[in-house]
């Protein structure tokens, strides 16, 4: 018996063209010329150029006096109406600033999106430590503190998702998911993640979940500074202060009812 063919997939739409073309903008695309762009986007040469040209026109990209796009104004403007930008991220400002001057480390805010972080808020430390993340940065879920918080509260398909691709940034990167699903384990037993230069050589992370008023976790609140030692002294004054915070942020989150 022979085999089928496969099933040919339908044509784009135009606007499926135009979606694909932003598509090819992420964390580590954030600047493409017009053949890059078009082999991200799956598009011919013609076709993304014509798509590039109208996205130009109207300010979603900007187009480089080296002949590169980047996202533009305007398309960003229409993200921050973005429930995670406008609610959550209006709510939490004033508290991460707060937590940011009691702590004098760096303070994310990320939220789950597909099998990534997304970071949608950062005061910077005062701390010389690397940091790798923005704002509008996603990054991989099982390397960061903030991440790992999500990823004990994500459902099954994002973990399954998330263990089939276990990049390893640096030496102390987490590659076996047996070992990464005892980790989410006790992320959920005790209420908060820590992570010792997984995603970045001489920086550790520290983070707790975000809740709504039913109990959900919609966000991940976390630190960023130099390594230092598991139950000492250090963790448990940041570990206070990150509850606070994020208690502080629950109470103001609007209602989801």
């Amino acid at each position: 018996m022979s085999t089928p063919p496969p099933l040919a997939h339908p044509p784009l739409t135009a606007a499926g063209k135009l979606l694909a073309v932003l598509g090819a903008f992420d964390g580590a695309h954030r600047r493409l010329n017009l053949t890059r762009l078009a082999e991200r986007a799956g598009l011919a040469l013609t076709t993304t150029h014509r798509i590039a040209a109208e996205l130009t026109a109207w300010g979603a990209l900007e187009r480089r006096p080296d002949d590169t796009y980047v996202v533009g104004r305007r398309l960003w403007n229409l993200g921050l109406l973005a429930p995670v930008q406008s609610e959550l991220g209006v709510v939490a400002a004033p508290f991460l600033h707060d937590l940011h001057a009691a702590t004098k480390a760096t303070v994310h805010l990320a939220v789950l999106d597909g099998a990534r972080a997304l970071y949608v808020d950062r005061v910077s430390g005062r701390w010389s430590v690397p940091i790798v993340s923005d704002v509008g940065s996603r990054l991989p879920l099982h390397t960061t503190g903030v991440g790992k918080v999500l990823l004990a509260h994500a459902p099954a398909e994002v973990v399954e998702r998330c263990c089939a691709d276990l990049v390893a940034p640096t030496r102390w990167a987490v590659t076996d998911a047996d070992v990464l699903a005892g980790q989410l384990a006790r992320v959920r037993e005790q209420g908060w993640a820590l992570t010792d230069q997984e995603m970045t050589p001489g920086a550790a992370s520290l983070a707790v979940p975000v809740r709504e008023a039913a109990g959900r976790v919609v966000a991940a609140l976390g630190v960023v500074l130099a390594p230092f030692e598991v139950g000492s002294p250090v963790q448990q004054s940041l570990l206070a202060a990150l509850r606070v915070t994020a208690a502080g942020i629950e109470r103001c989150l609007p209602s989801q009812g």
